[in-house]
């Protein structure tokens, strides 16, 4: 009886370690998936749905930053360190990128794209123009070169995973699909309106409007963190009056103090145009995607612009 006993609590103890080892295990599992990060949402888009389930897409920024003053934590640079493999925009968006020595292999996005030359006259502020190295970070805003920032992703998730080639290749030219249409939309959309400029707090939107024939004037130039001075004001003014617009717009995480007051003394509306560095916690709890708030952009533009 007592050699019973024995045997039934060594079971028990048996049942028991092995449920823990089990539970133990199992979030382990979704760790065993390559690791790969990248530091912008547009970047995060188009990874995430290229490769599907078949890696973890983890974002440098948390959503809700603004990636132009963004500072590293310990954390977040623990969180990198894990990474098999590494996107980032490149072209002077992220200064804070060569504070960290990446064990990963890293891919420079910039370096796979069509980059616009900042112009004199299109840059108010030229001392943050130097630290772009005359260069608008803002290239993902063009359909061609998303295109081209999903060849590159695509060839490297196939290094990275040969065994799901088949997969990547067919939702890399879904996507394409997806950046004519919206290619298409807004040509369509933007071919005849009585507005040709659209006035902005920061210069992020140069590659649409060289695409699509409009003009875009901003009150701080590149730097969404820019004081404007007096005279940046006086000439948004003059150009709201000149051209007949009825809306400005700035975008998420900046203060838009002094664009609602321009608003205010030249009594026009005020809108937010989403430039896709980073998007909000509560639109990453929606799963909003770059396809839905680049028609939003569009809609938002074509009433400002008083298209037909």
């Amino acid at each position: 009886m007592k050699n019973f006993k024995i045997i039934a609590i060594l079971l028990i103890v048996i049942f028991v370690s092995l449920e823990v080892f089990v539970l133990d295990s199992s979030p382990k599992i979704e760790n065993e998936k390559p690791i790969v990060t990248v530091s912008t949402f547009a970047l995060y888009d188009v990874t995430k749905y290229i490769a599907g389930e078949s890696v973890f897409v983890k974002n440098i920024l948390p959503f809700g930053t603004d990636p132009h003053s963004f500072e590293l934590t310990p954390k977040i640079m623990a969180g990198i360190e894990k990474s098999t493999l590494v996107f980032y925009s490149g072209a002077g968006l992220e200064p804070w990128i060569e504070k960290i020595h990446f064990k990963a292999k890293t891919v420079d996005m910039s370096q796979y794209v069509s980059l616009r030359k900042i112009e004199e006259d299109d840059e108010h502020h030229h001392e943050h123009h130097a630290s772009h190295g005359g260069l608008d970070p803002h290239y993902w805003l063009d359909f061609e070169n998303m295109q081209k920032i999903a060849t590159k992703i695509t060839e490297e998730l196939i290094l990275l995973s040969p065994e799901n080639e088949k997969q990547y290749v067919e939702k890399k030219d879904r996507y394409f699909s997806m950046l004519k249409e919206l290619d298409n939309q807004y040509k369509r959309v933007l071919l005849s309106c009585k507005v040709k400029n659209v006035i902005l707090n920061h210069n992020s939107i140069g590659y649409l409007a060289g695409k699509y024939n409009f003009h875009s004037e901003s009150l701080s130039g590149l730097s969404p963190e820019a004081v404007p001075s007096p005279n940046d004001i006086k000439r948004i003014l003059l150009e709201i009056e000149k051209d007949g617009v009825d809306t400005i717009f700035y975008e998420n995480f900046v203060n838009a103090k002094v664009i609602d007051s321009i608003a205010k003394d030249a009594e026009v509306k005020v809108d937010v145009l989403q430039t896709l560095g980073n998007i909000t916690a509560d639109q990453a709890a929606k799963s909003v995607t770059y396809k839905e708030l680049m028609q939003e952009n569009l809609l938002k533009l074509s009433k400002a612009m008083q298209c037909n």
